[in-house]
């Protein structure tokens, strides 16, 4: 089966899920419940295009399948941020009661930390694999000083708090998408002056350089891309850590591919599949019971360990 071929029967399946998803059981007061799953959808088909292209931004520049954006620690910065807010002022704050406020403030501080981060370590000529240990250390430590602060939180602040942890498209309220989406407008018309660069990136940095890429300059930027995409997916349904690792692969195991263009959008499509899936999944046999990312971060962990001891194999 050719690659178009293939990008054809995935497109059908996205939309035969879509579809599903919206009409499935659709009775009683229908303009509501329409309204209320097509808003829904719009974030999860963001969300998941979103994650999609930030992981294989990520993987190109780092030349690995094994790793994912979350390792900046973007995802923990975003759980500190929630708990602390909750520790020191409590639910009924208004940077907790107004999402709106709450969401800006989340993106801000997100994009401030990855800026920050990679100015001081590019400045000084650092790797990008110095960048991740880096903040795989702040990850930890922000992870560390959240569980802190839980332990000593009021068990009724703490189940408010249990709600920002895991990812939901429940309660996405649809100022906080239209403002999500356009941010992701403009950073994506940024980007798209970029992607010309990805196919050569994808042979490593050597070979780059040789063909005329301006390597660290390409890299610094489309990182920092990286960061905004994932600060804005994280604000505005919480974390989904292994939700880039699963699609990617999945995708680079049918798209024998170098090309970009058809990776991006394939694994765009199969992103959007799993999580409409998993909501699915969520919604019709768990009865709301569990969230999504419990199910995406399941499938996800399960098919890294898979990669892990398949690469320790090949060794």
């Amino acid at each position: 089966m050719t690659n178009r071929n293939k990008l054809m029967l995935l497109i059908g399946i996205m939309l035969g899920l879509i579809g599903f998803y919206l009409f499935l059981g659709l009775e009683g007061n229908v303009g509501y419940i329409l309204t209320r799953r097509a808003t829904r959808m719009l974030a999860i088909v963001t969300t998941g295009a979103v994650i999609a292209v930030a992981t294989v931004i990520f993987q190109t520049i780092t030349n690995n399948r094994l790793l994912t954006p979350s390792l900046i620690g973007l995802d923990s910065l975003y759980q500190l941020l929630q708990t602390f807010i909750i520790f020191f002022y409590g639910s009924t704050s208004i940077t907790i009661v107004n999402q709106k406020i709450n969401f800006i403030i989340s993106i801000a501080l997100m994009i401030v930390f990855a800026l920050v981060l990679f100015k001081i370590l590019f400045k000084r000529n650092h790797n990008v694999y110095l960048i991740l240990l880096i903040g795989l250390i702040f990850g930890t430590f922000f992870q560390s000083f959240t569980t802190f602060m839980q332990v000593l939180i009021d068990p009724n602040e703490f189940m408010m708090i249990q709600n920002r942890m895991f990812a939901s498209f429940n309660n996405v309220q649809t100022d906080l998408l239209y403002l999500a989406l356009g941010i992701l407008l403009l950073t994506f018309i940024y980007l798209f002056r970029f992607f010309k660069y990805l196919d050569v990136l994808s042979l490593g940095k050597e070979h780059a350089i040789n063909l005329g890429v301006e390597y660290d300059k390409i890299v610094q930027r489309l990182m920092i891309i990286v960061a905004i995409l994932i600060s804005i997916a994280t604000a505005l349904v919480g974390p989904i850590t292994f939700l880039g690792i699963l699609v990617v692969n999945v995708t680079y195991e049918m798209f024998k591919t170098y090309r970009h263009s058809i990776l991006l959008t394939a694994t765009i499509i199969i992103s959007v599949i799993a999580l409409v899936g998993g909501q699915l999944v969520v919604d019709r046999i768990f009865s709301f019971s569990t969230t999504l990312s419990v199910i995406i971060n399941l499938m996800g962990g399960s098919y890294f360990l898979y990669l892990i001891l398949k690469e320790n194999r090949a060794w």
